[in-house]
């Protein structure tokens, strides 16, 4: 059985993975901040909630510790924020933690767990604004530029680890309906994971660094 580690899976497209990969024979391993409370993501069959607060490195470390020497085959890093409207320089800060060193940081403490597994995958959830060459609006600066950063820290990532075998993707899920994406979001969730997930099955060594849309077009840098 194939395991999937989801951080931020107790609500929108993160709650929504768990269960697909549920749902398709997958061991899911769900992170939530306060595992107690993740009532919808605790009531998964196959779903196992562990708790980490991403922004916190003693909370990062503990988890690693927990999982072991367990084999992980797909990492998907799903926590994010959006951050501040307006200048902000502590929530700006806030928000590169939260969006970009975490993911480098929890991809680093679950690389040989990753690399112990048959599929040896790792994707971080980005966005198409972090494109700088699809920049025509020069709106969401604080949130884009998180994204454009995550997205060069990931490639750096897959550069750095080819040779161990590990495939590693920068994805966007569209504009989605959950608490960040707003109710007048065109895609819902079930269809934007189910996009996401043929992505990700898809996935080959020869594409380690790559940026893609839920649907697979690949997005410029």
């Amino acid at each position: 059985m194939s395991t999937v580690l989801i951080t931020g899976a107790n609500r929108g497209i993160g709650l929504e993975m768990a269960r697909q990969y549920a749902d398709n024979g997958w061991e899911v391993i769900g992170t939530a901040r306060q595992a107690d409370a993740a009532d919808e993501l605790n009531t998964i069959a196959g779903a196992e909630t562990m708790e980490l607060d991403v922004a916190d490195e003693a909370s990062v470390q503990k988890l690693a510790e927990a999982l072991g020497d367990r084999p992980v085959d797909l990492f998907i890093n799903n926590a994010g924020i959006y951050g501040p409207a307006d200048f902000d320089r502590s929530g700006w800060l806030d928000l590169f933690n939260v969006n970009v060193v975490a993911p480098v940081e929890l991809a680093s403490s679950l690389k040989d767990n990753v690399a112990r597994s048959g599929q040896k995958k790792m994707v971080v959830l980005s966005s198409q604004v972090g494109s700088i060459a699809e920049n025509d609006t020069g709106s969401m600066m604080y949130y884009r530029s998180s994204k454009a950063a995550v997205n060069q820290a990931w490639k750096s990532l897959a550069l750095q680890w080819q040779n161990d075998g590990l495939t590693l993707a920068m994805l966007h899920p569209g504009w989605v309906q959950t608490d960040m994406g707003g109710p007048q979001a065109p895609l819902s969730p079930e269809e934007s994971v189910s996009g996401l997930r043929q992505v990700i099955d898809g996935l080959a060594p020869a594409q380690t660094g790559h940026f893609y849309n839920y649907d697979g077009r690949e997005i410029p840098w």
